[in-house]
């Protein structure tokens, strides 16, 4: 039987998922880099062959790491969903002469060579600058339009994003991403490969995007992205995914698949999300790659990652397109034919849709709870009003126990401080945006009170 060799770590889709799609593939050896979360940590007993969890110490050479594990356990494949260990997964895979992302994974993971790449080869994106130090802040900020966004060069899922709207915020804002940063590798939401990662930071000009001319619904935010996978060094899209609106800076709220877009805007989409990834010179590996709308047709490249789509775009796309993505990519890396879509899925396609919504302590409009709720999901499906047909069910994995404190939303933290993470099923993506709107309007008022205003808190 062909053995896997899984390293896991904090982001990507659900741990549970995902070992379950590889297992029915493959005999599973887990490399553990972040604590197990509790909900999975049983079912990983079950499912896996054997499971490591590395000490401290022997971290200090990731890629070494992964390639004495593979080697011990005679391992035919390397994969990874985390963000985190895209690129020491990638340099292992290179060193053991197995398929992976390759040699220019980083190009996908560090948003400075992904940028410099991109404008190489005159790819729409919003300008920018890399920066280092405060006053590299000042001197790129002199050089570009406000309003901009100082995002880490490392980062994901929104964290340490500040907006400057003028030299005045410089200051505050370097200081503030570098604590976050800080903050983040605390909480094993950092680059696991690259000594110093978090230091590194790019500031870009923030596009004017627009929803009203791409979507026929209100309720969409301004830009989608295409999911995707590279196969022997050739990109093939699958679908294309919808947001809600973001929530200040950048904190994404809610992922709806499909997005509802016409054939003719998915097709233009699609098209430039293509010269993006074929630009990174990536091998075999999922894509996930966001992409910002404008007026009159304008589209920006934001970024691509060399996996799929974090939270449950991935859960989300088999389940209204019938496609195990996980599982494809497994039976790829292992040298089994597969039969990728010969083009991207269309909403036409899907059997209903399904979208997953991040819960922040903000309402639609952006703005903090007026107080503290504790989360606890069985009021919510129980309190709340949907749609006929649509199904609510709540991610534990990613999700905080019920009763515990919903965190207050900082800005700069990102999805650092979601409470819960929620799946719907629905008859269409109007319907998911419709529902999620509902749910928004409805959390701050239906949850049970902490007994503690935002206001009293330090």
């Amino acid at each position: 039987m062909s053995k896997v060799l899984f390293v896991y770590a904090k982001g990507g889709p659900p741990l549970g998922y995902a070992l379950s799609r590889v297992a029915a593939r493959s005999a599973v050896h887990l490399l553990a880099l972040s604590a197990l979360p509790p909900t999975v940590a049983a079912s990983a007993d079950r499912l896996c062959a054997s499971v490591l969890r590395p000490a401290e110490s022997e971290r200090h050479d990731l890629v070494s790491l992964i390639v004495s594990r593979a080697q011990a356990v005679g391992a035919d494949a390397v994969v990874t969903f985390s963000e985190y260990a895209v690129v020491a997964v990638a340099e292992a895979c290179e060193k053991l002469g197995l398929a992976g992302a390759g040699g220019n994974c980083a190009l996908a993971r560090d948003k400075r060579m992904m940028r410099r790449t991109w404008q190489e080869r005159g790819i729409s994106q919003p300008r920018f600058r890399p920066v280092a130090t405060e006053r590299d802040l000042h001197d790129a900020a002199a050089a570009l339009r406000f309003p901009l966004l100082l995002k880490a060069a490392w980062s994901a899922g929104s964290t340490a994003h500040r907006i400057l709207r003028s030299a005045d915020d410089v200051p505050a804002a370097w200081e503030r991403a570098r604590e976050v940063m800080a903050e983040s590798a605390q909480l094993g939401y950092a680059e696991l490969h690259v000594a110093d990662a978090g230091a590194d930071f790019i500031v870009e000009e923030i596009v004017p995007g627009t929803a009203t001319e791409w979507f026929d619904q209100e309720g969409w935010g301004d830009y989608v992205s295409v999911e995707g996978v590279v196969v022997n060094g050739d990109f093939r899209p699958v679908c294309l995914s919808g947001r809600m609106p973001t929530v200040e800076p950048f904190t994404e709220r809610a992922g709806i698949t499909p997005a509802a877009l016409p054939h003719d805007a998915q097709q233009r989409v699609v098209a430039l999300a293509r010269d993006a990834v074929d630009a990174l010179g990536l091998q075999n590996c999922g894509t996930h790659t966001e992409i910002k709308l404008g007026a009159d047709g304008q589209m920006w490249v934001i970024e691509t990652a060399a996996r799929f789509g974090g939270a449950m775009t991935v859960p989300q796309i088999e389940e209204v397109f019938g496609l195990d993505l996980i599982g494809m990519l497994t039976d790829h890396l292992l040298g089994r034919r597969g039969s990728w879509p010969g083009e991207v899925r269309t909403p036409q396609e899907a059997h209903g849709a399904a979208g997953s919504l991040v819960v922040l302590a903000v309402d639609g409009a952006g703005e903090a709870w007026p107080d503290q709720r504790v989360w606890d999901f069985p009021t919510v499906r129980d309190a709340v009003p949907l749609s006929v047909g649509s199904h609510l069910s709540v991610v534990a994995e990613n999700s905080l126990p019920d009763g515990t404190p919903v965190p207050v939303y900082d800005p700069a933290a990102g999805a650092n401080t979601m409470a819960a993470l929620c799946l719907l099923s629905a008859t269409d993506p109007e319907t998911v945006i419709r529902d999620f709107r509902t749910l928004v309007d409805a959390l701050p008022h239906v949850l049970p009170t902490a007994g503690v205003t935002t206001e009293g808190r330090s």
